[in-house]
């Protein structure tokens, strides 16, 4: 959602003092002040809710009260439910503002300002915006993506209204159609696909204000593999994620590495994932062993790698072959990757071009006995960009054109998927 917020407007005030917001939310980075919800009536006078710069979660109602958390939220892979309750009418000063995150309610707090009793919130006041994803119409986007967004005009609600915890994994998980009383400016957005029309029945539509969303296959109950802006090399190299970090590219003239957020666990399974949407021909893709060390090194002079250059040339550990592989042509050249970590010692890789397979599978090395492996690239400069697809079904923010066929069912690919391989994903991780 960067650069991307949803607007609706109530048209007649309601309940001020009290009201629950929910949402399951996955960041794709920090840094940057970022709004989850907003209730605008001026610069200052407002509502909002937001995860700062560093990390920390608040939630601030400009005419009174303020909750900042000690602990930062800067896991970029899985999915946290937000529960937000103002109930500023409570008797007990403490119960006024409260925070939940996945379950369990914040206590710990950087600032803690009790509203006084009966402080109305922006919140539900006629003709004042309801903004998801921005302060306002212009600035503190949400770079990440949303699901499962409730409002509840009236109602302070529980956090075990909108998720439960697993009896098998002990995991905090979505419920999918939670009992809410909505009210009258209340809504539901976000159930499972991209539309903001409303699902509470109350008929509170958003629109699209600015930008566009792209829906994703990736949610709270199965979460894909990305590359991971934590991912750090050289920070004079650092790289520009988008698309929910299925995209990098380059800010200056030097090689800079990016892993991803999942791994594959030695000597288990079969994984696959694509590359497309390349700008420019200095690019790597491939894979790379948990503790390789490619800071200052290109893929030729490091071990724990193996690669596709764009020209066709292989690379293995420290060595490589010129014209192993077909050279890409186009921008829209998939690459894909077949992992098979159950064959040989180490396991062995295929790669292929437009769903042909292109070289022959290369054997793992020693340097990756024993290791997780994960999906790898690199770029070369300002201009150059490589995009992801390990199952959301997008390159960036364009659709794949086809789907193929892929028999495990999780995640949506450009090409069919070899049989007896899946996704990088929560899902995969348990066929």
């Amino acid at each position: 959602m960067a650069n991307t917020n949803l607007k609706y407007t109530p048209s007649s005030t309601s309940n001020r003092i009290k009201w629950t917001w929910s949402a399951w939310v996955k960041l794709s980075k920090v840094g940057a002040d970022q709004n989850l919800f907003t209730a605008y009536d001026s610069s200052s006078s407002y509502t909002e809710i937001q995860i700062g710069d560093t990390g920390v979660f608040s939630f601030t109602n400009k005419g009174g009260g303020k909750l900042e958390t000690n602990r930062k939220f800067r896991d970029v892979n899985s999915w946290y439910n937000f529960v937000v309750v103002w109930d500023s009418g409570n008797s007990t000063a403490g119960n006024r503002m409260r925070l939940y995150v996945n379950g369990v309610e914040e206590t710990s707090f950087a600032t803690d300002t009790n509203p006084s009793s009966g402080t109305t919130s922006i919140m539900n006041f006629s003709s004042r915006p309801f903004y998801i994803g921005s302060w306002g119409q212009s600035s503190k986007y949400f770079d990440g993506s949303m699901s499962h967004i409730h409002f509840a005009d009236g109602q302070a609600y529980a956090p075990t209204v909108f998720g439960s915890t697993d009896s098998t994994t002990g995991a905090w998980k979505i419920n999918t159609s939670p009992s809410v009383t909505y009210g009258t400016n209340g809504f539901f957005l976000l159930k499972n696909d991209n539309s903001v029309t409303d699902r509470s029945g109350e008929g509170n539509n958003f629109t699209v204000d600015t930008g566009s969303i792209t829906p994703t296959e990736d949610c709270p109950d199965n979460v894909f593999c990305t590359l991971n802006p934590l991912y750090q090399g050289d920070p004079a190299r650092e790289l520009v994620y988008s698309n929910g970090n299925g995209t990098i590219k380059g800010s200056a003239s030097n090689w800079q590495p990016s892993g991803s957020t999942l791994a594959v666990p030695p000597k288990t399974g079969k994984w696959y994932w694509e590359f497309s949407q390349f700008v420019s021909t200095q690019m790597f893709m491939g894979i790379m062993a948990e503790d390789s060390n490619i800071d200052q090194n290109l893929p030729y002079q490091a071990a724990g790698l193996i690669t596709y250059f764009y020209a066709g040339r292989l690379t293995v550990d420290a060595s490589e072959t010129e014209s192993y592989f077909t050279a890409i042509s186009a921008q829209t050249d998939v690459i894909g990757v077949a992992l098979d970590m159950t064959a040989g010692t180490y396991g062995q890789v295929q790669f292929y071009r437009n769903g042909s397979a292109t070289g022959s599978p290369v054997a793992l090395t020693n340097n990756f006995a024993n290791r997780f492996v994960m999906p790898f690239a690199m770029v070369n400069g300002s201009s150059r960009k490589i995009s992801i697809n390990t199952g959301n079904g997008y390159f960036g923010s364009t659709a794949v054109s086809s789907a193929g066929t892929n028999a495990s069912g999780v995640g949506i690919f450009e090409h069919n998927v070899p049989s007896g391989f899946t996704a990088i994903s929560t899902k995969g991780f348990n066929i």
